[in-house]
């Protein structure tokens, strides 16, 4: 996985719509950008920046994020968030991850993906499954 190294980039752009908001999930009673949404524009940006370059049958998924959400976006503005990596360490990628509004920078931290084997991966969530039953 020679393709995966420190540098690359990757890149979510979104309008924050009603769906967005704090007030339309339950994170809050304000009518502005959420933060569980927040988080998800970053991983995304994260999994841009990477998953593509993957061998067929691994994929990553989040393992640990740190973020602040720094300012408040209102429902019709563009939301940026980019996620640069910054260190491979076997199969965990660090990112360091932000986004920006059409003013100001809204959010910032580190984001932590492990590189995963899917038939693997499935196999555990089988088990976990069976075992619920």
């Amino acid at each position: 996985m020679e393709a995966i190294h420190a540098g690359l980039q990757g890149e979510k752009t979104l309008v924050v719509g009603t769906e967005h908001t704090a007030g339309h999930l339950g994170s809050g009673g304000a009518p502005v950008y959420a933060t569980p949404m927040l988080v998800l524009a970053l991983e995304e940006a994260a999994l841009n920046a990477v998953d593509a370059l993957l061998p067929p049958g691994k994929a990553t998924v989040g393992f640990s994020l740190d973020v602040k959400h720094l300012a408040p976006t209102p429902v019709g503005m563009r939301v940026t968030a980019k996620a640069e990596l910054v260190s491979v360490n076997g199969s965990r990628l660090t990112f360091k991850v932000e986004a920006h509004d059409e003013r100001e920078r809204i959010g910032e931290g580190t984001h932590v993906r492990v590189i995963i084997d899917l038939e693997r991966f499935s196999a555990t969530v089988a088990s976990k499954t069976a075992a619920h039953e």
